[in-house]
């Protein structure tokens, strides 16, 4: 393999912890013995634990050693998928318990982000909790708004992914727009979501249209703070950005 020495022991070590030879919560071996296994200096051993740092592969626990990071949870912002199927892709067990779901007026903050419509007609409001791994981690409440409304609104989105019922009733899903924030819990999600009112929680918006450029859902998402972090990585062409929980 090509490229600096440390690259190469990084990628080594990665490739090791990819395959499980060093699962998730594993000790990896002391600086001084991968500098002798790799036949390095100590400076270079130093730099290839760092380069796995850096790419959230393993985390350093003070006075303790290196350890293999947990395996976290990571939403993708770069793809239309849903937070199940990106979640659930990565190994996690997701569980969706339907909250509510009814025909209502849109609330103002749904309103701004959608646009003009016909602001008598009711939309579907669609409120469910994502339980990661068992534990409460997203708050969600998506709109639907007329003619699929109502051809939703008797799915069973316990099993049953909200693009995917949408899909079947006809609406062909283009492109997304999401804004992302930092905010405090509140009151109203603090007993969804196990946490105190004052929590820490990321808040994301999304507007999602179809092919004719027309809104077809909104969503706003709440996802607790200390089970979740943005995270970029960067190539010359390309920018892939992921939710994942932080090292523990």
């Amino acid at each position: 393999m090509a490229g600096p020495r440390y690259r190469v022991i990084a990628a080594d070590l990665a490739e090791r912890i990819r395959a499980g030879e060093y699962p998730p919560g594993t000790a990896l071996p002391a600086q001084r013995e991968l500098s002798a296994r790799y036949d390095v200096a100590l400076a270079t051993a130093r730099q290839a634990l760092q380069a796995l740092i850096d790419d959230g592969l393993i985390v350093v626990e003070a006075g303790r050693g290196t350890f293999v990071a947990p395996a976290r949870p990571a939403y993708r912002l770069d793809t239309l998928r849903s937070f199940v199927d990106d979640l659930r892709d990565q190994g996690h067990q997701v569980t969706t318990e339907v909250v509510s779901s009814s025909l209502r007026a849109m609330p103002a903050w749904a309103s701004a982000l959608w646009g003009e419509r016909d602001g008598t007609a009711k939309a579907l409001r669609l409120e469910r909790l994502r339980l990661l791994d068992g534990v409460p981690a997203i708050h969600q409440v998506s709109w639907v708004d007329q003619p699929y409304a109502p051809l939703v609104r008797g799915v069973d989105f316990t099993a049953t992914a909200l693009y995917a019922a949408l899909a079947d009733a006809g609406m062909e899903i283009a492109s997304a727009s999401e804004r992302i924030a930092a905010a405090t819990l509140g009151e109203a999600g603090a007993a969804l979501l196990h946490q105190s009112a004052d929590s820490p929680v990321l808040v994301s918006d999304r507007v999602t249209r179809t092919r004719d450029g027309a809104v077809g859902v909104v969503d706003r998402a709440v996802l607790a703070g200390g089970q979740m972090q943005v995270r970029a990585e960067r190539t010359v062409n390309q920018v892939s950005v992921r939710w994942g929980a932080p090292p523990r």
